[in-house]
């Protein structure tokens, strides 16, 4: 549950970020936006291409969920 509303409140701080840079304001603490997952909430690890932490990343690129992204090895 903490997770969730970290995650919730974390999306709030950013929107009103960006509705301040919108608006050509400068917002009022910009250096408490950071990235997390978009599925588990994760900080660290966080890929902006594909907005997930690298975890979350490998499960769904090995089940085949992500187009474009295939398994390499040899």
């Amino acid at each position: 549950m903490a997770r969730k509303a970290i995650k919730i409140k974390q999306r709030r701080v950013k929107d009103t970020v960006l509705r301040a840079l919108a608006a050509g304001k400068k917002p009022v603490k910009p250096t408490k936006v950071y990235n997390r997952c978009r599925l588990c909430g994760r900080v660290g690890g966080y890929m902006n291409r594909f907005d997930m932490c690298r975890i979350c990343f490998r499960e769904l690129a090995s089940q085949g969920l992500i187009s474009g992204v295939t398994k390499c090895s040899w």
